[in-house]
């Protein structure tokens, strides 16, 4: 039986989205094993009133979960022990370069590759830098991103796949964000590098996120790889849309599962909502 997961960010209240994906994960698991994850390592945006308003609204909507809740704050120490591995392998680099700094070699370089989802690609200015100017700049000033040296990476690991309960056998290819983020500044890992960590050491089986995630899954399948991690599989559902097509997001303020319990909706009623799409 496969163990699913829930892993929300305490960025904001939940929306009728998010019901639907937690609802996904749950009924995946088919009477086995569900976890909730809160993935609170964003120090600025996370806030405690928001962990406490997901466990509420999810104590509401009737779900379980296996205890206890593994917050990703508390677990630092496993992501810096994953760096380890990797900068150890040399795949990972110091990035000093700040957002104002890509901006501006983008536009020296003029048609700067983009990511598919119209991000433009970091264009690699510290991966060359001479090793005696990078010691000398992380003693300086030890705070620096960690990116992931792709083309080193996927070199050493060779072509790769992964299977979606969707999508069937899907080729990994995860250069096409080019040498993503693994550590920041202000903590030391990132989204990519957490859940693929949080996956593994939670035995996670089946992972069901939506489909706004599916290019993600190309470098969580490269790190699992790199990181001797067997590889889940995958179900990226459907993002749930308001009555206009717009998808429920906490960006644009949607309405949030909060609103609705204080306006005398009832789980009931959450659940022909969101199942009956």
């Amino acid at each position: 039986m496969p163990t699913t997961r829930f892993a929300p960010s305490p960025t904001g209240h939940l929306h009728l989205g998010h019901a639907y994906s937690a609802y996904q994960a749950f009924r995946a698991a088919e009477g086995e094993k569900f976890i909730l994850r809160i993935e609170d390592i964003d120090p600025v945006r996370c806030k405690p009133e928001y962990m406490k308003s997901i466990i509420d609204d999810l104590h509401w909507l009737g779900l379980t979960w296996a205890e206890p809740i593994r917050y990703q704050s508390k677990h630092l120490s496993d992501y810096a022990a994953a760096m380890n591995v990797l900068k150890n392998k040399g795949l990972v680099y110091p990035c000093f370069c700040t957002r104002r700094d890509i901006e501006a070699e983008a536009q020296r370089a003029g048609a700067a590759p983009h990511a598919e989802d119209g991000s433009v690609l970091y264009p690699g200015t510290c991966r060359s830098m001479p090793e005696g100017e990078r010691a000398r700049r992380l003693a300086e000033n030890p705070c620096a991103n960690w990116r992931l040296d792709i083309a080193a990476a996927m070199s050493m690991v060779g072509p790769l796949s992964w299977f979606d309960r969707s999508h069937g056998k899907v080729e990994a290819r995860p250069d096409i964000y080019g040498d993503v983020v693994l550590a920041r500044k202000d903590v030391p890992t990132s989204y990519h590098l957490s859940v693929t960590v949080d996956d593994h050491l939670q035995g996670v089986t089946l992972v069901t996120r939506g489909e706004d995630l599916f290019d993600s899954t190309h470098i969580h399948r490269l790190l699992q790889v790199l990181l001797g991690y067997d590889a889940p599989q995958y179900e990226h559902h459907k993002l749930l849309t308001d009555d206009t097509g717009k998808r429920y997001a906490k960006r644009d303020r949607s309405v949030t599962l909060k609103e609705l319990r204080a306006s005398g909706k009832t789980m009931r009623d959450v659940l022909e909502i969101i199942m009956g799409t």
